[in-house]
């Protein structure tokens, strides 16, 4: 019974012994834990410390160089943008005025023309006003003229003297240097080739000095008034 009783006492002493070595090696350990996490967090206090000394450092820096920073940068983007971009930002901005001004430069040219055509088809309207009045005129001057020259054709030689013949010669000289003033002239005929746009042909004749074809005989004169014919020369052509 005794011996039974040291054995169990003995065992129990083992086993206290055993569980104080296993709190003890426990103790250890959390100890070591508790170090080795001291250690991490001073040193990432001290980590902590230094990347916020070199954050400052980095601040005063880029306060210092910050504006020539910011000027190199904006003048690099300045350089770095493409001359196309920059010409169609100025494109799309003026788009709309450029439209305007175009239409209103076109507006400015048809209105130009318009007016230029008005100012020569007026200015042709009146010449040619002018002109049918005139023709209209000398067509009605022209048998005066003819008369003067059949008057003066039957004076005899004796009385072409005479003071009212001299007067009525002057007064026909004058109405044909008039007539010439404004773009009359009569029309060659004698010993011209007949020409249908001056010549008005009424009878054919025989003649020695002139060939065949050529007016021998002008049976009334005919007149041109600048350009055009106001009377045609009525003729005797060469048979």
């Amino acid at each position: 019974m005794s011996e039974m009783n040291e054995e169990i006492l003995k065992e129990a002493a083992e086993a206290c012994e055993a569980e104080n070595t296993d709190q003890t090696a426990d103790a250890a350990d959390t100890q070591s834990e508790a170090e080795e996490k001291a250690a991490e967090d001073a040193q990432a206090d001290e980590d902590g410390e230094d990347a916020e000394a070199a954050a400052q450092a980095d601040d005063e820096a880029g306060q210092e160089s910050g504006p020539e920073e910011d000027e190199e940068a904006e003048e690099s983007g300045a350089s770095e943008e493409k001359p196309g971009d920059k010409k169609s930002f100025f494109k799309k901005k003026k788009d709309k005025k450029d439209e305007q001004i175009e239409e209103l430069n076109d507006k400015l040219k048809r209105q130009m023309a318009e007016f230029d055509n008005f100012r020569k088809r007026t200015e042709k309207e009146k010449a040619q006003m002018y002109d049918m009045g005139a023709r209209s005129i000398i067509e009605k001057v022209l048998p005066v003229i003819d008369n003067f020259e059949r008057g003066l054709a039957a004076v005899p030689e004796e009385a072409k003297e005479d003071a009212f013949v001299v007067g009525m010669d002057k007064v026909y000289k004058q109405m044909l240097s008039e007539l010439e003033a404004i773009g009359v002239k009569a029309i060659d005929a004698v010993g011209q080739e007949f020409d249908p746009e001056f010549h008005n042909a009424v009878m054919q004749t025989e003649s020695d000095e002139y060939e065949s074809g050529v007016v021998a005989q002008e049976l009334q004169k005919g007149y041109m008034y600048k350009d055009s014919v106001v009377r045609h020369s009525m003729v005797a052509v060469v048979s």
